[in-house]
């Protein structure tokens, strides 16, 4: 999952595109309820900040051992003050308005603010404390306020209007027109032009949903963590793997504990429901994981769904939008409310019936070997990975030793060199924010591309997922900060949550790992190739149902033999995978895919229901969720996905969920071309980087499809990919 940067380059904060609910949104993070001044000395905050201050590091890197939690309130509020005075300098200025004076500036406008937040937020997802929660929720306030005052800055607009009106006659670049229109769009869509009640009440609705989407995340990771399954009985560990066996023991250890401890984290809860043979356990495991935000305790998030879709969908309509999914898709690819639902029901109508026979088949298979009553959800993934095993002959776990995390690493690393001519180079010399965390100096020949800080494994300070963000971006517009540099390089961060070593044993991932290791590494070059020139328009800063595409692309290489030899090894042997188990992978990869694309759709329909709402939601949230999803399985009463929705409700796919679906129709497409010029092909690959992977969103996402592909995109390669439609022989093609 990709986590979209905060950009405080003045306008964007509010921005359509970077608006401040979805600035804290986008940072998905875990906020505990207490207030800031209770945690902190009494004593004044010392004049000194490194966080205000330049920092003499390798490439500019944050100094992490030299930043205190209680120097994040006082950095941000004199980062504001600062924002503002630079907000004030473009607008009291006596020249006329020139992109120059005002678009470009307006980049530079709140350096230090966004570097402060940058840092703040993305350490709060994964390597938090209560005081830095509380850190979060003191500033929140204030940035909203920050935030609000410069999106509906009226002498500010007026400014940009005058360029915007005459636009045509400005000789822009493509990149600067793309900028002007964003800055103009972002005025509008964020109340520039309201009345004044009505401006004052859309700064209120920022305000509250700013802090309810907070607290809507906080809630979801309280329940996640309150729950653990301690098992004391060797016999409810049957069918268990060794390594999760292992695993949960020494859960158990860190806790004080005999026995084995399992958790709703990933890496213990998915196995556990897959594998282990205690049905009475695997549904309390289920249930524990689908009530969270919906337990009838202090974190139930039912009330915070409602007042969450209830403000987004009054922003909307204070803007002339009838509900808040015209609004948001307004600024996406897709574009409107029709296009998103014949997409989805596209996709529907290709899987569906094939989805209800996969469902049958498992309980077939189930029947057959002795199950006498109707598969629950506890059951499903248990008796599916039984049946793709029997049909396959192949058990998914053997797949691990040949996944050495290191290993894998390195031949992600050994792609990225063989298709765009860069290395990985470890730097010790860098400072990281955690001893798991490790950081890489990225090189392209001499040239200096970035820096790359991998964060592989759980811990109680780090939200569950995976995802990419960034502590600075790419850009050529230089501030005070960064200074005499002329160009910009990122610095991307990757944290996911894999299995991690036990004992003397490596990290060995699954397949799915390794897929989402490739993925979020997909975002992760999105951010370190980017070549523009304005910070708002570099990397992963595209319409946000484009942005999964890059991701979601590199995924594809997981099932090529091709790739799998170079750095599939067994971490004891050294034996490269048998290229048996290589064509398991591939049989196996459409194993329940129409099942799968279903599960995928319905997490839409939930999203665009919620957000297509012209009137507060009243009814029972359980029962509207319900009535808006294809139920493959038996329905369970007191289990629900949107109280824990935080993609939707605490993320930035409001209204946008589908663009998973959508990037994967493109991803398949693009990927059809790489496979039918060969998967190494330097000459695609450098075609692809120049027109799109660097471009970040300084051109039309369309536009860019079309100059790499020659033509518009087409849903065959993913229909293919998905089983859904009979493959058609791939041809050579010029390069």
């Amino acid at each position: 999952m990709y986590k979209i940067k905060i950009l405080f380059s003045s306008y964007l904060i509010q921005s359509a595109k970077l608006q401040i609910i979805s600035i804290m949104n986008k940072f998905a993070k875990k906020i505990m309820i207490m207030t800031f001044a209770a945690l902190m000395p009494s004593a004044a905050f010392p004049q000194e900040n490194p966080l205000l201050e330049r920092w003499d590091t390798p490439h500019h890197t944050p100094p992490f051992s030299k930043i205190k939690v209680e120097q994040y309130v006082p950095a941000t509020r004199e980062a504001i003050k600062e924002a503002e005075n630079d907000i004030n300098a473009i607008t009291n200025q006596k020249e006329k308005p020139t992109f120059e004076n005002t678009i470009v500036a307006m980049q530079n406008a709140g350096e230090k603010l966004t570097r402060v937040s940058e840092l703040l937020f993305n350490l709060n997802e994964c390597n938090t404390s209560p005081a830095m929660q509380a850190a979060v929720m003191t500033v929140l306030p204030d940035i909203t306020r920050y935030s609000n005052w410069v999106s509906m800055n009226e002498k500010l607009f007026a400014r940009v209007k005058k360029l915007y009106d005459k636009r045509d006659k400005l000789n822009l670049t493509t990149e600067q027109a793309v900028l002007l229109d964003d800055t103009y769009r972002s005025f509008v869509q964020n109340g520039v032009n309201l009345p004044k009640k009505e401006k004052e009440l859309f700064a209120q609705y920022d305000e509250e949903l700013s802090q309810l989407t907070q607290t809507f995340n906080q809630n979801v990771l309280a329940d996640n963590n309150e729950y653990t399954l301690h098992i004391t009985n060797k016999k409810d560990l049957r069918g268990l793997p060794d390594n999760v066996i292992a695993a949960a023991k020494e859960e158990a250890a860190g806790r004080n504990l005999d026995g084995w401890v399992f958790t709703l984290d990933y890496p213990s809860y998915g196995p556990f429901m897959t594998y282990a043979d205690n049905r009475d356990l695997r549904e309390q495991m289920w249930r524990a994981y689908n009530s969270r935000g919906f337990r009838k305790n202090a974190n139930n998030n039912e009330e915070n769904i409602r007042r969450i879709t209830e403000l987004r969908m009054l922003k909307a309509k204070l803007l002339g939008y009838d509900c808040y999914a015209s609004y948001a898709l307004s600024d996406k690819m897709a574009k409107d409310i029709t296009t998103v639902g014949k997409f989805m029901q596209e996709l529907q109508n290709s899987s569906l019936s094939k989805a209800l026979n996969e469902v049958k088949s498992v309980q077939q298979f189930a029947e057959d070997h002795g199950v006498d009553f109707v598969l629950q959800r506890w059951d499903f993934s248990y008796y599916s990975e039984k049946m793709k095993k029997e049909r396959y002959s192949f058990d998914s776990e053997l797949l691990r030793p040949y996944f050495q995390l290191e290993r894998v690493r390195q031949g992600i690393f050994d792609l990225y060199g063989k298709l765009y001519g860069i290395r990985f180079v470890e730097a010790p010399s860098i400072e990281v924010y955690h001893p798991d965390v490790k950081a890489y100096e990225v090189f392209e020949g001499r040239r200096f591309m970035g820096v790359l800080y991998l964060d592989m494994y759980p811990r109680a300070s780090k939200r569950s997922g995976a995802w990419m963000t960034e502590f600075r971006g790419q850009s050529k517009v230089v501030g005070k900060l960064m200074a005499p540099a002329t160009d910009i390089r990122p610095l991307i961060q990757v944290v996911c949550n894999f299995t991690k070593p036990v004992g003397d044993k490596p990290s060995l991932l699954s397949f799915d790992e390794v897929e989402t290791f490739m993925h979020e590494m997909g975002h992760a070059m999105h951010g370190m190739l980017s070549d523009v020139t304005y910070p708002s328009l570099s990397g992963t800063n595209v319409k946000h149902d484009f942005v999964e595409t890059m991701s979601q692309l590199m995924e594809n290489w997981c099932y090529e033999t091709e790739f799998l030899n170079t750095f599939a090894k067994h971490y004891q042997t050294g034996d490269t995978i048998p290229a048996e188990y290589i064509k398991k992978i591939k049989e196996g990869k459409n194993f329940l895919s129409a099942y799968a694309c279903i599960r995928q759709l319905n997490y839409g329909n939930i999203d665009m229901a919620y957000h297509t709402l012209k009137e507060p939601l009243i009814g029972s949230i359980e029962e509207f969720e319900h009535k808006n999803m294809i139920e493959l399985l038996p329905v369970v009463d007191g289990a629900i996905s949107s109280t824990a929705f935080t993609h939707v409700f605490s993320g930035g796919y409001a209204a946008g969920y589908y663009g998973y679906k959508w990037a994967e129709v493109l991803d398949a497409d693009i990927f059809s071309k790489f496979k039918a010029d060969g998967i190494f092909n330097k000459a695609t690959a450098t075609q692809f980087r120049n027109i799109i992977l660097s471009r970040g969103g300084s051109d039309d996402p369309s536009e860019m499809f079309r100059k790499f592909m020659g033509r518009d995109p087409r849903i065959e390669a993913f229909l293919i990919r998905s089983g859904f439609m009979k493959p058609i022989e791939f041809k050579k093609t010029k390069n």
